[in-house]
């Protein structure tokens, strides 16, 4: 004898695998193979749609400078139109030589336009200019602007301007209603204009003026003055 103990005869078919077992492996890797194909597609997707936001991130430079000359081109003519009206109104009514300057600048896609006032060259403060008159004038321009510009269907062309003449001195304030009587009859625009001035420097451009005064019995008294 060699030690060795004797084996037994393997039983037939060990090793192998049931048919039951093998299909469910051919199903297992079927399901196998066709996740890694989804997973290949969408890899193949993926690095597609990196590729078109690095080209895309690559174009924002000059995108973001085009879009700053297209909106240039889009309001200069506008801005310049504007600059022009406003220039006119401060020199008709102040009788200076003011000149009004629309510094204009693309930030987040939008045109942001700040305006300047220039007297003899020199940047003046738009807020303190001629002790604030040429705030009241540019102020009231800009509001005959922008209400000219809305869409009548939706807008009633209708504007109050309370005490927008403060800062006038009060031989200024006829020009400063022959100006806003000329554009609001010129684009069709009702202003009804709140004053603290005497009513006589509005003779002449007030379609109707009517004068608020005190009252023991009802406390104010709104009466009918003249016209035109």
């Amino acid at each position: 004898m060699n030690g060795l103990e004797p084996q037994a005869d393997q039983a037939p078919g060990a090793g192998r695998l049931e048919p039951s077992s093998l299909r469910d492996l051919e199903r297992a890797y079927d399901r196998l193979q066709a996740r890694a194909e989804e997973a290949v597609r969408e890899h193949g997707m993926s690095r597609t749609r990196l590729a078109s936001v690095r080209a895309f991130l690559d174009l924002a430079p000059g995108a973001a400078s085009t879009l700053e000359e297209l909106s240039q081109a889009l309001f200069g003519e506008a801005l310049d139109e504007i600059e022009t009206n406003l220039t006119h109104a401060i020199r008709e009514i102040l009788g200076q030589d003011r000149e009004v300057r629309s510094l204009r600048e693309v930030k987040n896609n939008r045109l942001h336009v700040q305006f300047q006032i220039m007297n003899q060259g020199q940047a003046e403060d738009v807020l303190v200019g001629q002790g604030g008159s040429v705030c009241n004038i540019l102020s009231v321009s800009l509001r005959l602007i922008a209400l000219s510009r809305l869409d009548q269907a939706r807008h009633r062309p209708f504007l109050v301007l309370d005490e927008q003449d403060c800062w006038l001195k009060p031989a200024l304030v006829p020009k400063f209603m022959k100006i806003i009587a000329e554009i609001a009859s010129r684009l069709s625009i009702q202003a009804l204009v709140i004053s603290h001035h005497p009513l006589d420097l509005f003779q002449g451009q007030a379609t109707t003026i009517y004068r608020l005064r005190p009252s023991k019995e009802t406390g104010v008294v709104l009466e009918r003055a003249s016209g035109m």
